[in-house]
């Protein structure tokens, strides 16, 4: 992994953690954080699955030490990084990589979450507690990332970021 790759991955790690202090809204029990699943969509796009990956675990870690974020930060993102990064790869069409953030953090992550929070956080609830703030910020922030990264797609930076 080169320099210049591993510096806009930080970059991202930056603009997902500064985001989540700045843009959040409510969304039923939880608070919807757009910016981490925008950030997931465009890494993918640019940088393939694992760096995403890799960007939404940075990002979670950062999150949770600097208290905002909570475990559920991990495979909220890690889970709709990866699967924005293996159907863009797959496809090569940035509405597949959004997709693939809103299945995998709407749909998936909300449901590992139930099991997942059950042996981390102590807490029992049902098989769709999580399920709705999920989706309204996968759903909001893989808007904003799928047209951000389309838009830089036609743009000559852009086209350099997905050749590091």
């Amino acid at each position: 992994m080169g320099t210049r790759k591993l510096a806009i991955m930080g970059l991202l790690v930056s603009i997902a953690v500064a985001g989540s202090v700045f843009v959040s809204f409510p969304a039923g029990i939880a608070r919807a954080y757009p910016i981490q699943h925008a950030v997931n969509v465009a890494a993918a796009v640019f940088l393939g699955p694992v760096p995403a990956i890799m960007i939404a675990f940075m990002t979670a870690v950062i999150r949770i030490l600097t208290g905002t974020g909570s475990l559920l930060a991990f495979p909220g993102g890690m889970i709709g990084a990866a699967f924005a990064g293996i159907l863009f790869k797959k496809t090569g069409r940035v509405w597949t990589a959004a997709l693939g953030e809103m299945i995998g953090t709407g749909l998936i992550a909300s449901l590992f979450a139930v099991p997942y929070a059950a042996i981390l956080m102590g807490t029992s609830v049902g098989a769709f507690f999580f399920l709705p703030p999920f989706v309204v910020s996968s759903v909001s922030g893989a808007i904003i990332g799928g047209v951000l990264a389309a838009r830089l797609l036609h743009h000559p930076i852009g086209r350099r970021l997905q050749h590091l």
